[in-house]
């Protein structure tokens, strides 16, 4: 099996004209000779002794490479997907437009096969085994080889690696360290008389606070403590003499505070005056 069955190869990327090795960019390799040992000086007419060569590139860093080829006259018009190739020529020289070379370039994630080479036969019935046949130009014959390549690897981009990273082993681990909270509780004071004062403060009054922890069941009277004067303190057998409250039954209470609402309903019932007015006679 081939380099090439195997797909080892790297595919034409792009081509294009030169006047020599001197503009011929250098990612470009410059056809020179033919096939069978011919200049491959491309001339617009006999006796000139500046022209132009043809020339292609392997180069993957566009990220394109070169599907198709092909030779059209000046009265074709450009196949879709197609574009001409780039002219690197010396100052005044031109490339005859009589013919020109158009080709077709794609993304290089996008096909599996691509141009791998380009050959140049002069006119004399050679033909190139594996290699396809696109014209003749110029008195030159066209021919290029296609089929699967090698797509370039990614690279990782190098990066900059600190002396702690460089230290870490996989075979030699740290035990994980331990869980910390991440709203720790604030460090301890030490004790004094005011912080005692306010903790037994702050004890009393959780106990004193209402089941269902509501802030209004709290009063300023929570945690002082109930206790008759001394004045009024009787024993449970002794009689209420002393503090002069005098005792009354419900019917007492009623007899002296019942009030009958009547004058309010004598008002009520009192029929409003009617006013006289000038020339209406009254209608009571």
């Amino acid at each position: 099996m081939s380099l090439m069955e195997r797909g080892n190869v790297r595919p034409v990327t792009a081509v294009a004209w030169a006047s020599n090795s001197g503009t011929c960019p250098k990612d470009f390799t410059l056809i020179s000779l033919t096939e069978d040992g011919a200049s491959a000086n491309f001339t617009r007419t006999f006796g000139m002794k500046s022209g132009y060569y043809l020339c292609y590139s392997k180069d993957s860093a566009g990220g394109m490479v070169v599907t198709d080829i092909r030779i059209i006259s000046d009265k074709d018009s450009l196949p879709h997907g197609y574009c001409f190739i780039a002219e690197h020529l010396e100052p005044k020289a031109t490339v005859s437009k009589k013919k020109r070379v158009c080709v077709r370039i794609v993304p290089v994630g996008s096909v599996e096969t691509a141009v791998l080479d380009i050959k140049l036969t002069a006119k004399s019935k050679m033909m190139l085994q594996h290699y396809t046949f696109v014209g003749d130009i110029h008195g030159y014959v066209l021919w290029y080889r296609k089929g699967y390549f090698s797509k370039p690897t990614p690279q990782a981009k190098p990066r900059s690696v600190s002396l702690d990273i460089r230290q870490l082993s996989l075979e030699q681990q740290s035990p994980p360290l331990p869980l910390r909270p991440s709203n720790p509780p604030p460090p301890e004071l030490p004790p004094s008389r005011l912080s005692h004062r306010c903790h037994t403060l702050q004890t009393k009054d959780e106990l004193d606070k209402p089941a269902d922890g509501s802030i209004h069941g709290i009063t300023a009277l929570d945690g002082v403590p109930f206790s008759l004067h001394p004045k009024f303190e009787t024993q449970a057998n002794e009689t209420n003499s002393d503090l002069n409250i005098p005792i009354k039954s419900l019917q007492d209470i009623e007899n002296e505070y019942n009030y009958t609402f009547s004058v309010e309903e004598n008002a009520a019932k009192r029929i409003r005056p009617s006013v006289q007015m000038a020339g209406i006679p009254s209608t009571q």
